[in-house]
């Protein structure tokens, strides 16, 4: 795909934008999840009318944020959706790994790139 195409991911009417139109990331984690669903459909693992379904059903569950501040974490949740419905891995292996992160965050000095090897448990 060329600079000048757009994908229907880059379409996808909640993607918070810039003035420019360009995609914007309010941590540096959500722009992971969005390189990761890229390229997990890249490698064929869903289409994207499958993700697109999948997110919109996450998008529209109750209790979402009128703001949409939680667009990112509605992104992660349809993400680990289609890993867990397809046999990648385990929810629970999912949740372990959330937790380890958020430990590592913790633990992690400020300024200093958070790593899973900072999480106290491991």
């Amino acid at each position: 795909m060329s600079r000048h195409e757009t994908s229907p991911l880059m379409q996808s009417s909640g993607l918070p934008r810039s003035p420019k139109g360009e995609p914007v990331f309010p941590e540096p984690w959500a722009a992971e999840a969005f390189a990761m669903t890229v390229h997990l459909h890249a490698k064929g693992l869903f289409s994207w009318s499958e993700w697109a379904e999948t997110l919109s059903a996450q998008l529209h569950k109750p209790g979402r944020a009128e703001d949409g501040s939680d667009y990112f974490d509605c992104w992660v949740a349809a993400l680990s959706d289609l890993i867990v419905n397809r046999g990648i891995a385990d929810a629970d292996t999912i949740q372990a790994l959330q937790q380890s992160w958020q430990r590592a965050a913790e633990a992690t000095p400020h300024g200093r790139p958070i790593e899973l090897g900072n999480d106290p448990s491991r």
